[in-house]
C-alpha cells in the first residue's frame, strides 16, 4: 500500500522529468487536467487522536485489506508551473522520447 501523498508526489516527479526533457524540443505537448483513478483503503488508527489514513492499493492488495473499507476515488489534477506570471505560461509542456515501461 502507498499513501495518497506518495502517489501524487511520484506523479509530480514524473511530469517534472518529462517537462525538463522538453527543453529544446521542437514538438511539445501541453498538459491538461489529469484524471487519476485509484482504489483506496481508509483506515483509522486506534490511538487517542484517531488519525484517518488514505492508502492507495497496489495490484492484488485488496485481499490483504479485508478489515478496511475500500473506495474507488477519481481525482482531477490541473498542473501549473509555479511562479508563472502570464496565464498562458502556467500550463506545463512535456516532450521527449518515451522511457521503458511507459504507456
Amino acid at each position: 500500500m502507498l499513501e495518497l501523498s506518495t502517489v501524487i508526489k511520484e506523479l509530480r516527479t514524473e511530469l517534472t522529468k518529462a517537462m525538463k526533457s522538453a527543453d529544446g524540443e521542437q514538438l511539445q505537448f501541453g498538459v491538461g487536467p489529469i484524471e487519476l483513478e485509484v482504489t483506496m483503503a481508509v483506515t483509522r488508527e486506534a490511538s487517542l487522536n484517531g488519525k484517518v489514513k488514505f492508502w492507495v492499493l497496489e495490484t492484488g492488495a485488496d485481499a490483504k485489506m479485508s478489515d478496511a473499507q475500500t473506495h474507488r476515488v477519481k481525482l482531477t489534477l490541473t498542473p501549473e508551473v509555479k511562479g508563472s506570471t502570464k496565464e498562458e505560461d502556467r500550463s506545463p509542456y512535456i516532450s521527449g522520447l518515451g522511457q521503458e515501461g511507459e504507456r
